[in-house]
């Protein structure tokens, strides 16, 4: 038995609102579920913001069992600080050659990579050890 952690949809017509549930992967999306691991409305509230709901403890322990996010939970799971970010390229056009350059997660553009610095240890003071990035594009 797979499970897949992801979103059952509940809510009116053009109002959605769903609920993270780790389910088996064969059973319909608002059908029978192991657990409900959380919520999430992407309608705004009254400050402007998407609400969201979770129990890490429980998100983490289906996670360390091997239960596998879908595509929108693995975004909700990376905002949320559970999950790395998920890898992203730019297309330019659909069927076109990719863009190679890397992508901010939270808003989806190609990174200014020319504002860019790393760092070789982030344990140094600063100032030490600092090296900025070249555009090799």
């Amino acid at each position: 038995m797979v499970v897949r952690i992801r979103l059952a949809r509940f809510g009116c017509r053009n109002r959605p609102f769903y609920r993270l549930m780790a389910a088996d992967s064969r059973s319909p999306r608002d059908g029978k579920h192991l657990e409900v691991l959380g919520y999430y409305n992407p309608l705004p509230g009254k400050d402007g913001g998407k609400r969201m709901g979770l129990k890490f403890d429980r998100v983490k322990y289906w996670l360390s069992v091997g239960a596998q996010p879908s595509d929108p939970v693995e975004r909700i799971l990376f905002r949320a600080g559970i999950l790395p970010p998920p890898p992203m390229l730019a297309m330019a056009h659909k069927g076109g050659p990719r863009d190679r350059r890397p992508i901010d997660p939270m808003t989806g553009r190609p990174l200014d990579i020319a504002s860019l610095t790393i760092v070789d240890n982030p344990n140094t003071l600063d100032g030490e050890n600092e090296a900025s990035v070249e555009e090799t594009a």
